[in-house]
């Protein structure tokens, strides 16, 4: 492996979501990661087959029986040898497996022990199910989504999985991992859902103290009150993201438009955003999507097409910057963020749990004679 992250070494136990983003995550930045599946997956999630399953990417999997006490003794082994462990199971789930952080810490001191769930690991919840929606909406943040007079909008499960979830738990490891290498000790660290939303919303609670957030949705400078921070539909059907918060830049944009600034009066007086909004729609209406970008996207009037998933590799910014990667035939972000000098590979795509796989993935971790003994008492195939 390649990448700053190169010599660390992780044993995920199979989940779905929020782990298995931080996983990649640290493969991807050259971390050897090894996922333990079960030898019956549970169908968990949206299923799809291997190769769509993109956060598998970058890493070796393993299937074993964890009712097994040599399958656990196996996981035990993988940890003994590991910097860090993920799991993202309910409270008490790996205990009752005997993978908990006891059992974990006591066969390697140094371990950090990350357990990525949505309540916690402890509060009246804990031990309740949940997804994303769940999640935001008790900290705040799903409430202050959407449009005024509109139902909380869902962000995808980007901001409470991926943001919440995945980063707080891959920096929480390696601030962890980075301490037990000077002090010799690992410990826990739980990665709570709730805990990221909350921390990623501090500005937003600090401006609702303030006065300064208006509790309504769409009402507010950044959630499309305003009418310099917004999407406008375009002559094709096809939209435009407009954000020019800072006064020069929002005095570029009206330039470019031909609109004179006084007939919208003052930007930031909340009176007049729903009339110039209304004179920005009529505006945005004359012309397409692509006619609006070829005049503003290389100005600073903070304009850029809204692209679909689809059409955003095909980007000329994000193809210059290599911002996406082909992997098995599948466009996907590539790794992410740059490095100067130790620079992660490409990554590799999803592999499937077989014989020459699982070989491969226990590699870094078990001499060739002891892969074959597991596979002579059957604990894996």
């Amino acid at each position: 492996m390649t990448g700053p992250l190169a010599g660390l070494k992780v044993v995920e136990l199979a989940g779905i979501g929020p782990g298995p983003m931080c996983a990649m995550l640290l493969a991807d930045l050259g971390a050897t990661v090894i996922r333990v599946d079960r030898k019956q997956p549970v169908a968990q999630g949206i299923e799809r087959p291997l190769r769509f399953n993109t956060l598998l990417r970058n890493r070796g999997s393993i299937a074993l029986d964890l009712k097994v006490p040599a399958a656990v003794d196996t996981v035990l082994d993988l940890v003994e040898g590991a910097d860090a462990l993920i799991e993202g199971f309910r409270p008490g789930v790996t205990e009752r497996l005997g993978l908990g952080p006891d059992a974990c810490l006591a066969r390697n001191p140094r371990l950090v022990y990350g357990r990525l769930t949505g309540w916690g690991q402890d509060g009246p919840l804990s031990l309740r199910a949940g997804h994303d929606i769940n999640y935001l909406a008790l900290t705040g943040l799903l409430d202050a989504i959407g449009r005024e007079g509109q139902p909380p909008t869902i962000p995808l499960n980007v901001v409470g999985d991926y943001a919440s979830g995945s980063l707080y738990m891959a920096v929480g490891l390696l601030a962890a991992v980075l301490e037990a290498r000077q002090s010799g000790r690992g410990q826990v660290v739980d990665a709570a859902i709730v805990d990221g939303a909350a921390h990623l919303a501090t500005t937003f609670f600090g401006m609702a103290a303030g006065d300064i957030w208006k509790s309504g949705r769409g009402t507010n400078i950044s959630d499309s009150g305003s009418h310099f921070y917004d999407c406008y539909e375009c002559a094709d059907g096809r939209w435009v993201a407009v954000g020019p918060i800072e006064e020069k830049f929002f005095a570029e944009l009206l330039a470019r438009l031909d609109i004179e600034a006084s007939t919208l009066g003052p930007q930031m007086s909340r009176d007049r955003w729903k009339p110039a909004k209304a004179v920005l729609a009529a505006k945005f209406k004359t012309r397409t999507r692509d006619e609006w970008s070829a005049l503003l996207e290389a100005s600073d009037a903070c304009v850029s097409p809204v692209l679909s998933f689809d059409e955003a590799p095909r980007h000329p910014h994000l193809q210059a910057r290599g911002t996406f990667v082909e992997i098995d035939g599948i466009v996907q972000a590539g790794a992410a963020p740059r490095f100067s000098r130790t620079v992660p590979a490409t990554p590799t795509p999803p592999r499937a749990v077989t014989p020459g796989n699982t070989d491969a993935a226990l590699a870094p971790w078990f001499s060739a004679a002891r892969i074959a003994s597991l596979r002579d008492a059957g604990v894996i195939d």
